[in-house]
């Protein structure tokens, strides 16, 4: 089968290529993959001198079963799904564990089914940290980004206040956000909790905002940027118990994530949520989307569409 693979001699360090068929384990069903979606983060990991050439990455991908996991768990042959993996989507065929597997509307649109896994998760679980935002002020810095946008949706739906800060402000308030800023050091009110995807001094200003008992959920750092907080800022005066928490979405494998994968995809099949493509094309053209991603010129998805090329 044919694969997007690390290749260090190519300009953007991946090139199409042959590769082995998955063997999927037991517990495991084998997916033939329709689009994957790319996150910067593995698409920098191409980059990277120890990431060794021939690998096969890839989070996210949405395809239709083609063989059942054998100990009977998971979606039958025949469903279209949308799967979370800890790499080898960019493949025409993927093995992947059925607690990342979740069943997907008949004739939803792949390509943006497969934006799911690990922003709208990482969204929806780093809100749910934060605790009931109901009537609740929560700020949300890298608003447009792939994260950044289906937590304002996602919040705003919870019945949250949103603030959506972002150097890219354009259609934010459309997703749901009741205030747009440019830098969190613009919001004058307290909040309750935050969403941080960008970190270094927008994480000091965001932590500045929160009211007692709030809550900083860390995700990104897409600053690249130390933080440095002035004196007494985790000073406990006043019990304040402000706390800051970082989250990483496949800290555990045992994690049944497929559940919220089909509520998800329910959702963006209904229309209810935007995935936010900002990028879509034949796999084929992976080092244009991967240039675009890795240049920050991208505020949102990009869909690559697996033929048989």
């Amino acid at each position: 089968m044919r694969a997007l693979v690390v290749d260090h001699t190519a300009e953007t360090h991946l090139a199409l290529a042959d590769v082995g068929e998955p063997e999927p384990a037991p517990d495991e069903a084998l997916v033939e993959v329709r689009a994957v979606s790319l996150n910067h983060g593995e698409t920098r990991a191409a980059t990277l001198p120890e990431t060794p050439d021939g690998r096969v990455l890839g989070w996210d991908a949405a395809g239709v079963v083609v063989r059942a996991a054998a100990d009977g768990s998971g979606p039958a042959a025949g469903t279209p799904v949308v799967t979370l993996s800890y790499g080898g989507s960019w493949a025409q065929r993927l093995a992947v564990n059925t607690l990342r597997i979740g069943a997907v509307p008949d004739g939803a649109d792949l390509g943006a089914i497969s934006t799911i896994p690990v922003a709208a998760l990482t969204a929806l679980y780093a809100i749910r940290r934060i605790g009931s935002v109901l009537g609740e002020r929560v700020l949300i810095t890298g608003a447009s980004g792939g994260v950044g946008r289906f937590a304002v949706q996602l919040a705003a739906r919870a019945g949250a206040e949103v603030i959506a800060s972002s150097g890219n402000t354009e259609g934010l308030r459309e997703l749901g956000a009741s205030e747009v800023v440019a830098d969190p050091a613009d919001v004058s009110e307290p909040v309750s909790g935050v969403l941080d995807n960008v970190g270094g001094p927008q994480t000091v200003s965001s932590f500045g905002l929160l009211r007692p008992g709030g809550a900083l959920i860390r995700i990104g750092s897409a600053a690249h940027a130390e933080e440095t907080f002035p004196l007494g800022a985790f000073r406990g005066t006043g019990g304040t118990a402000r706390r800051i928490e970082t989250f990483y979405l496949l800290a555990n494998p045992s994690t049944d994530f497929s559940a919220d994968l089909a509520w998800l995809a329910a959702e963006v099949a209904e229309g209810r949520l935007d995935p936010g493509i900002s990028w879509r094309g034949d796999w084929s053209r992976h080092a244009e989307a991967s240039s675009a991603l890795l240049g920050r010129r991208l505020h949102g998805k990009a869909v690559l569409e697996i033929s048989g090329r």
